[in-house]
Formats: C-alpha cells, sequence, structure tokens
C-alpha cells in the first residue's frame, strides 16, 4: 500500500501493478459475506454449499468487488477515486485459497487510467475486469 498518491504523469500504458496475495480463511470468506450483509448459506454452511455442488463455502462477489478496489487503492494512493469497476466472475475462491491480484495499466486519457486486472488461484482466474482510476495530474 502506498501512502503518497500516485500522479497520472508518472503512469504510463504498460506499466505492471504489484501484486496482490490474498490468503483466503474461513473466517474471512464468513465475515465479508455477513459484513456486506449477504446471508446466503452458501458463503457460511459447508454442508450446505455442497449440497448445491461446491467443494466448500465460497467468496462472495461483493468481497471480490472489495479486493479489486483495495488492489487499485493500495497502487494509487488515497486520493485517488474510482470511476468505473467491470469485473466478472470465473473460478470460485474456497477456504484454503489464495488469490494472488495482478494488473496493467491499458490505457490512459488525462488523468483517469485504465487498468485489465485479474485475481486467480490454484484453480484458475477468480475473478477478470477493468478499472478506470481518475489519479492526481
Amino acid at each position: 500500500m502506498t501512502s503518497a498518491s500516485r500522479r497520472a504523469a508518472d503512469v504510463k500504458v504498460g506499466d505492471e501493478l504489484p501484486t496482490l496475495e490474498i490468503p483466503l480463511t474461513r473466517t474471512r470468506i464468513v465475515a465479508t459475506a455477513i459484513a456486506s450483509r449477504d446471508y446466503q448459506d452458501v458463503h457460511h454452511d459447508p454442508g450446505l454449499a455442497q449440497e448445491r455442488g461446491s467443494q466448500d463455502i465460497f467468496m462472495n462477489i461483493l468481497t471480490t468487488n472489495g479486493f479489486v478496489g483495495r488492489f487499485i487503492t493500495d497502487w494509487a494512493g488515497p486520493d485517488a477515486v474510482l470511476r468505473s469497476v467491470k469485473i466478472r466472475l470465473g473460478a470460485p475462491n474456497h477456504p484454503g485459497d489464495t488469490m494472488v491480484v495482478s494488473g496493467t495499466v491499458t490505457k490512459k486519457d488525462g488523468n483517469v487510467v485504465e487498468v485489465a486486472l485479474q485475481g486467480s488461484n490454484r484453480i484458475g482466474d477468480h475473478v477478470t475486469g477493468t478499472v478506470a482510476v481518475e489519479l492526481l495530474p
């Protein structure tokens, strides 16, 4: 995480963001589902999640979206403004997984930078997408 805000003038297309590794414990998955008021049983009850075809409980999309925001703002700094977040889910995140988020600057328009990102675990891409973030000039 950076304490200084990144400036658009210092960013160029092709820049790679530092990766973010997120260990996914059972507690983290359950706590973040509850924090986002998602009480679906597949996010906290292993037996019911398995009855519905999952190997275990899995992380919800609101948590994924939060981690995507963290990934971008850790790089961009406290003055950055998220302008657009477009993500798509793939492989589920289960307890014991580690999601590794990586990204590359793909576009720059003035102070707005677009980052293509992916968050992967042991079975594949959990999340892919793009984020537009406005940086300081």
